[in-house]
């Protein structure tokens, strides 16, 4: 008989084990400090306070180029370098046909060259060609009456060169017409015919506030039209004045007189270089001089 001290038998298969023994974790040890310096970061970017003043602007990358660098009083300088400034002609023999697409202030800027030279004593005749707009005739009719200045009306080539012929030996003659898409070949053979039949010096009236790709594409086919002058309109409210220098650089246009102002008896001024340089810097907008 067995003793009452033995220990008791295992049950059958339950043979006892000792309990597994958990691994060890796996350590990421953070990388050993790089004893050499970390490099300095390189210093930011700047332009000098007058590129910076400039670069609002959205000037063409070529005159942007040209324009770099330039201290404050180089700058209507550098601008007289690289655009062409010149007055709008007075008592020419040709007569001056205002051209650009709908909107633009055409008939506007038409009654301010009108007032002017009233008061330089050279009254011209005024001739609209626009019969498309609504309004369009008695709108420059309001204006000649307060000037009392002759209006013709002529809708086609033919009444254009008779309206012309009323005008008095040396006496001054401008030509509003209505907007015009230089890229419609209808509407370019159209402004076309008229430019022709009385050998008109066109001018091109241009609002500003346009994109500069957009203003510098307009004048390049206005040039193809005979432009040769450029009308900035609406520089009294526009901020940024690339679309006006991107369209004169690419048309190779003059710029002489600008609108800055809604009113017909004033608001035309005289953009010189100085003028100009002085709205780019941002600086306070000289008054709007009757040229």
């Amino acid at each position: 008989m067995p003793s009452s001290s033995a220990p008791a038998a295992s049950p059958a298969g339950t043979a006892a084990r000792e309990p597994p023994v958990a691994p060890e974790p796996w350590l990421i040890r953070p990388a050993a400090p790089d004893p050499r310096p970390e490099p300095a970061p390189p210093p930011p970017r700047t332009l000098p306070p007058l590129d910076e003043g400039l670069v609002r602007h959205n000037l063409p990358e070529s005159l942007a180029l040209a324009l770099r660098g330039a201290e404050a009083p180089q700058l209507p300088g550098r601008l007289a370098a690289q655009l062409t400034f010149g007055a709008l002609p007075r008592g020419a023999p040709r007569p001056l046909l205002l051209a650009g697409p709908p909107g633009a202030g055409k008939t506007l800027t038409c009654a301010k060259l009108a007032a002017r030279l009233v008061w330089d004593g050279a009254p011209p005749l005024v001739i609209s060609t626009d019969h498309a707009r609504a309004g369009a005739s008695a709108q420059i009719a309001a204006f000649t009456q307060l000037l009392g200045l002759t209006l013709a009306l002529a809708e086609m080539p033919g009444t254009l060169a008779k309206a012309r012929a009323h005008a008095a030996p040396g006496q001054p003659v401008l030509i509003d017409t209505e907007g015009c898409d230089p890229f419609d070949p209808a509407q370019a053979r159209a402004l076309l015919a008229l430019v022709r039949c009385i050998e008109a010096e066109v001018v091109l009236v241009l609002p500003a506030g346009l994109d500069p790709a957009e203003a510098a594409e307009l004048a390049r086919g206005f040039a193809l039209l005979g432009a040769r002058h450029l009308v900035p309109t609406r520089l009294d409210g526009a901020r940024r004045l690339g679309g006006v220098l991107a369209a004169a650089e690419a048309a190779g246009l003059a710029l002489g007189q600008a609108g800055t102002g809604p009113g017909a008896a004033d608001g035309l001024t005289d953009l010189t270089p100085h003028w100009l340089a002085t709205r780019l810097l941002g600086g306070p907008r000289p008054e709007a001089q009757a040229a």
